[in-house]
């Protein structure tokens, strides 16, 4: 897997999953676009990366949770003659809280950027990976996209579940046109995500085969998007998890995701 002269942007790409990504892919040859609300993050990461790699690289600050951003880095790169060859749709965080713990402008914005950036960032750029007869996109969506939803992070499975369908959709319809889609489902990631949302506490009581290193989740995704499959989960335990939760009747499942959630899954006004 060599991307010498393509351009993959990233979004959510100052932390976690999505700068492993940025490093994954310039490691491989491709010029990095890094996207994300932290913009000396972002200067740091592209410093590095054109250090190590000697890839090309662009920054754009951006909070993905304001309706016009998606456009905006559209309208910039198209401005700069800057394909996008590789969407990375990788940008979010975690909302605690029962749905009426949180007022509708906070599940706005959290919709927002966790599903309409994804969506418009994907229309906005497939129709040139089209023409050019090669692209690839990929959806961070979650293990939680495969299992029922739970009490709790009320939004987060719901979104991950259609992130798994639109990928699904999107390799369907671009089948032959040289562009591939595809779907990432990570359990419980090494990251910041935990600490955002105030969940590291809870979390940390999970054993730790549970949990995963961002790299091999992220070269994984990069092999699926390329050879399949569509939807992605990787690691034994959370390949387990989605299996067990596909066999088992549907009751079943729930009230197994009911018992397991509280273990992970805060209430506002839980310490």
């Amino acid at each position: 897997m060599e991307y010498q002269g393509k351009w993959a942007l990233i979004t959510g790409a100052s932390a976690g999953i999505g700068a492993t990504f940025a490093r994954a892919y310039a490691a491989k040859g491709a010029n990095i676009i890094l996207v994300a609300r932290r913009e000396d993050r972002l200067t740091a990461l592209a410093a590095e990366l054109e250090k190590a790699h000697g890839v090309k690289t662009k920054i754009i600050a951006a909070d993905l949770s304001v309706a016009s951003a998606p456009q905006e880095i559209f309208d910039r790169l198209k401005a700069d003659g800057t394909p996008v060859d590789i969407l990375v749709n990788n940008a979010g965080y975690g909302m605690p809280g029962y749905f009426t713990e949180n007022d509708w402008p906070a599940h706005r914005e959290y919709l927002e950027l966790m599903l309409n950036s994804y969506v418009q960032l994907s229309r906005l750029f497939l129709p040139g990976m089209i023409e050019r007869n090669y692209g690839r996109i990929i959806q961070v969506a979650s293990v939680a996209g495969l299992v029922p939803g739970s009490a709790g992070h009320t939004l987060y499975g719901p979104i991950k579940a259609f992130l798994v369908s639109f990928a699904q959709s999107l390799a369907a319809e671009n089948e032959g046109k040289g562009v591939k889609s595809s779907a990432l489902c990570p359990g419980f990631t090494y990251s910041e995500f935990h600490d955002v949302n105030s969940t590291r506490g809870l979390v940390s009581q999970l054993p730790k085969y549970m949990f995963m290193e961002a790299e091999p989740v992220v070269e994984g995704a990069i092999r699926a998007v390329e050879n399949g499959p569509v939807v992605y989960v990787p690691g034994r335990w959370n390949k387990f998890s989605a299996g067990l939760m596909r066999t088992v009747p549907r009751t079943w499942a729930q009230s197994l995701m009911k018992k397991q959630s509280a273990r992970f899954r805060r209430k506002t006004g839980d310490k």
